[in-house]
């Protein structure tokens, strides 16, 4: 029986950053063995027109839009030339596109900023909406040169809970795995505020135990995915502080930082992101891979 192989989805848009989303994900398809679909999408029906027949002039943003996908097409086989690249253009909105396109996809990568979008801006739109509703890992691709580059040889895993961090920690134990690389696995503890009745019995205990149920609580999380993937080498470690602030100072030594999403449906709103994958979004120093944990 052949396995399916579920692609990469790599959104382009022709600007800098999804170029460079485009070379990361090669990179990444090529240790995992996978196919990559390039996606672009964009709402030009609805200023441009609808093209009606071969004799009408088809819209320029349509025209822009092939253009730009076969250029990233062939950037990406000049690269690898092993990997499959497919591509696909929608006449949609592209977080809607990009979202669907993810159901049958590994992972979902997109650069920091998309084409148009303020230089000011630390991170684009749409990436932030598909790595706060889409239900595959989301790779943002972003930081300095040498996290780009994957030369730190690390994975950080931003250990979260046991309960919620699962799927998190099997995603990075086994990018450490294809990268032949360390895993830095750090959970941040902080001793609470008396804000309860049992906050304020927890806030009495000395700082060690807090640091001992920390240690604990890793323990747990890689417990199984290390059970299937022992040859992983593994650097744990527990810090007293902000988790976000914890975990942007130690992106500037990883290649990829990795964190879990428990994804809540508020309303219409759909699926949200926590605070620390929404700083590291915005701050990391590194690609960021938001690993969604459903229930």
């Amino acid at each position: 029986m052949t396995t399916v192989q579920l692609p990469l989805v790599v959104g382009v848009d022709g600007s800098d950053g999804s170029l460079t989303a485009v070379d990361w994900a090669v990179d990444e398809a090529a240790r995992r063995g996978l196919p990559l679909l390039l996606v672009y999408a964009s709402l030009w029906e609805r200023y441009e027109g609808v093209t009606l027949s071969d004799d009408v002039r088809r819209p320029s943003e349509q025209v822009l839009a092939e253009h730009i996908v076969t250029a990233a097409a062939e950037r990406a086989r000049r690269r690898d030339p092993d990997v499959k690249v497919f591509t696909a253009v929608h006449a949609s909105d592209p977080v809607d596109a990009l979202l669907r396109a993810a159901n049958d996809a590994t992972a979902l990568v997109t650069g920091s900023r998309g084409r148009g979008e303020l230089a000011g801006l630390l991170l684009g739109s749409v990436s932030l909406a598909v790595a706060a509703r889409a239900h595959c890992p989301v790779i943002v691709v972003r930081g300095d040169r040498a996290g780009l580059a994957g030369t730190h040889g690390r994975v950080l895993l931003g250990a979260g809970d046991p309960a919620t961090g699962g799927a998190a920690a099997r995603f990075a134990v086994h990018e450490a795995e294809i990268r032949d690389c360390t895993l830095d696995a750090v959970r941040a503890w902080r001793c609470p505020a008396h804000e309860s009745a049992d906050l304020d019995a927890l806030a009495r205990e000395p700082a060690h135990e807090h640091e001992e149920r920390a240690t604990a609580q890793l323990d747990e999380l890689l417990s199984g995915p290390l059970a299937d993937h022992p040859g992983v080498r593994v650097r744990r470690t527990t810090v007293e502080g902000s988790a976000r602030k914890v975990l942007v100072r130690h992106s500037a030594a990883a290649d990829l930082v990795v964190v879990g999403a428990r994804h809540r449906r508020q309303g219409h709103l759909g699926l949200q992101l926590g605070r620390v994958a929404h700083t590291l979004l915005h701050h990391a120093e590194c690609p960021v891979a938001v690993v969604p944990q459903q229930g």
